[in-house]
């Protein structure tokens, strides 16, 4: 180790690493619960070419690397424990011109999400890679997991909106992958290997994004309905009736009662339900269209209440309920997450299993459900007791786990909807994925990583 910060000290700018106490600590994992961090490092390449550099002297060394951006994951895929280099890519935020015509922008790995949006909004342009956590994540990290966020069922995930790539292999290869063709059938498209790799296969530093022009302005609606079966209802109905869906998500009361508790938000609903939806539609040409499908929502069976946001802060207060609710999950309690996916039209029947379990073993755990129920993805939180210590809700949540993956399977869901499978999943990821799918990831690893040393022990066994 300590040869490792000599040939850093000698070969590189002054101010190209720190092994400050607290720096060690920030850098050293990301927002996943329960992880702790131990780096030997943190270093801050500004190009390409400087990542290039210390990948080859880690490979020379045999010094594991643990890639990080904007540490906003919640699977510990950020996470440095083992006296690794953590090479970040904060100072690496470059972001070039918009090219309107071509509608692209080259970026580094290091930028933040919202600064891309704010750079193509004047020219009425768009990344359309939308979450709660825009302000701090980065696009090399949106990458890297294959984002999914609020803009899902409208754009799809980040892989869409990638046009090409630069990556550097652990031997310091640099790797120059489509650039800004938006037509390129040359064989095997190699920017797939590495879009929602997880940084396990070779470290992001530059991307040439793929623009949309911004959306039309939109009207947010709130619904309060009796039940999943409601929502479920009421998404059909949105899905089918012709109109623009930007989004479509829903919570339960538990998580209203929390946010309300954070926040300080409260619902525009006199009388409480069990579910809320959320609905962001396109406003249309044709407002009696609007007026129409609305009319449509509140007549169906378990429809209890809703409401129109009649100003942009009243939209704002509608998405704060629903983008709220992480944070005041982990700020009133101890949240155990988990991100899934199911094929929609298994919703319904996952939903009814996974309450009757619940009802059954866990009958005073409470659960916080939300997501993006229109591309199939839940967020699943219990909350820890004050009855219970650390040690025995994790035993017990350890014990759900189990047996809500193997639920997800039966429905053919994913294990992972949008938070990638870091450290904490990856004793899972059979759930999920066939042996000889595993083995060819392996594969994969060592071919592009001989040694191992690139985000070590995570994913993959």
């Amino acid at each position: 180790m300590q040869n490792t910060l000599e040939r850093l000290t000698s070969e590189f700018r002054s101010d190209f690493f720190t092994t400050d106490p607290a720096e060690l600590q920030a850098y050293g994992k990301d927002w996943a619960k329960g992880t702790t961090a131990d780096p030997l490092v943190i270093c801050f390449p500004k190009t390409t070419e400087e990542v290039s550099k210390l990948l080859k002297i880690c490979t020379e060394l045999g010094h594991p690397v643990v890639p990080s951006g904007g540490r906003t994951g919640l699977a510990g895929g950020a996470v440095a424990a083992k006296k690794e280099i953590v090479l970040s890519l904060s100072k690496m935020n470059q972001i070039g011109e918009v090219d309107a015509s071509a509608r692209t922008l080259h970026v580094q790995a290091g930028a933040i999400t919202e600064a891309v949006h704010l750079k193509c909004k004047p020219l009425g342009l768009t990344w359309p890679v939308d979450f709660a956590s825009k302000g701090s994540s980065t696009v090399g990290g949106n990458i890297s997991t294959n984002a999914g966020g609020v803009n899902v069922i409208r754009y799809g995930l980040t892989r869409n909106w990638v046009l090409g790539l630069r990556v550097v292999l652990m031997s310091g290869e640099v790797l120059e992958l489509n650039g800004a063709l938006e037509k390129n059938n040359t064989g095997i498209d190699l920017r797939q290997l590495f879009i929602g790799s997880e940084g396990i296969l070779g470290v992001i530093t530059e991307a040439t994004l793929k623009l949309s022009p911004l959306p039309g302005e939109s009207d947010v609606f709130l619904f309060s309905v009796e039940s999943l079966d409601t929502v479920l209802e009421v998404f059909k109905n949105a899905r089918n009736s012709g109109l623009v869906l930007n989004a479509f998500e829903f919570f339960t009361d538990k998580c209203l009662l929390r946010v309300s508790k954070h926040l300080g938000l409260r619902s525009p609903f006199t009388q409480g339900s069990s579910h809320y939806v959320l609905v962001d539609l396109e406003k249309p040409a044709n407002s009696a269209r609007l007026e129409n499908w609305l009319g449509e929502v509140l007549s169906l069976p378990g429809v209890l209440d809703g409401a129109l946001a009649q100003s942009s802060e009243d939209a704002r207060k509608f998405w704060m309920l629903r983008e709220g609710i992480s944070e005041s999950l982990s700020s009133t309690g101890t949240p155990h997450k988990n991100d899934i996916a199911l094929p929609v039209s298994e919703l319904a029947g996952f939903c009814s299993e996974l309450e009757a379990f619940f009802s059954k073993n866990y009958p005073g755990f409470e659960i916080c459900n939300f997501g993006h129920i229109g591309d199939g993805n839940l967020h699943i939180n219990i909350m820890k007791s004050d009855a219970l210590s650390a040690s025995d809700f994790k035993s017990k949540t350890s014990k759900v786990d189990e047996a809500l993956f193997t639920l997800v399977k039966k429905y053919k869901g994913s294990i992972s909807a949008e938070h990638g499978i870091g450290i904490l999943k990856k004793n899972f990821l059979s759930f999920s994925r066939t042996p000889f799918e595993i083995g060819f990831f392996k594969t994969l690893k060592t071919a592009l990583d001989p040694q191992g040393l690139l985000n070590p022990g995570k994913v993959i066994q």
